[in-house]
C-alpha cells in the first residue's frame, strides 16, 4: 500500500516532491515526482512493486482566473491532448505550476514554448 511505498522511498533517501493518488476497486495508481528517479525505480523494482516511468511536463500557469484555460486553449488549437494533469502546490514567481501528461510531450513542449509559456526543467521543478 501507500505506507509501504513511502517507507521504502524514505529508507532510500528519496524525497517525494508531489504526488497524485487514484484508486479503483481493483488497483490504485500512485503518480510521484521524486528527486532521484533512478534510485526510486530500483527500490520499487527490488521490492516487487509494479511501476512505470512516464514523461510529464511542468508548466508555469498564470495564477489568475482563466490561467489554466489559456494553456488548454493553446494546446487544443494545436491538437495536443492532455491525458491527465495535477496541480503542484508550489509557485514559481507569480505563477502556479501544473504537471501535465500529454499524448505527444515533445510536440506539447514545442507548442507551449512557441506561445510564450514557460516549461520547467526537472531540476528547477525539484528546486521550487
Amino acid at each position: 500500500g501507500l505506507e509501504e511505498v513511502t517507507r521504502l522511498l524514505k529508507e532510500a533517501g528519496i524525497n517525494i516532491r508531489t504526488l497524485s493518488l487514484a484508486d479503483t476497486t481493483d488497483f490504485g495508481i500512485l503518480r510521484l515526482i521524486v528527486n532521484d528517479v533512478d534510485t526510486a525505480s530500483r527500490v520499487l523494482k527490488e521490492n516487487g512493486l509494479r511501476f512505470s516511468r512516464t514523461t510529464v511536463v511542468a508548466v508555469e500557469v498564470p495564477d489568475r482566473p482563466g490561467g489554466l484555460h489559456s494553456i488548454l486553449e493553446v494546446l487544443s488549437k494545436n491538437g495536443i491532448n492532455v491525458e491527465y494533469l495535477y496541480a503542484f502546490v508550489e509557485r514559481s514567481g507569480q505563477n502556479a505550476v501544473i504537471i501535465f501528461r500529454f499524448d505527444a510531450p515533445d510536440a506539447a513542449i514545442d507548442v507551449l514554448q512557441k506561445n510564450g509559456l514557460t516549461v520547467l526543467p526537472g531540476a528547477k521543478l525539484y528546486g521550487l
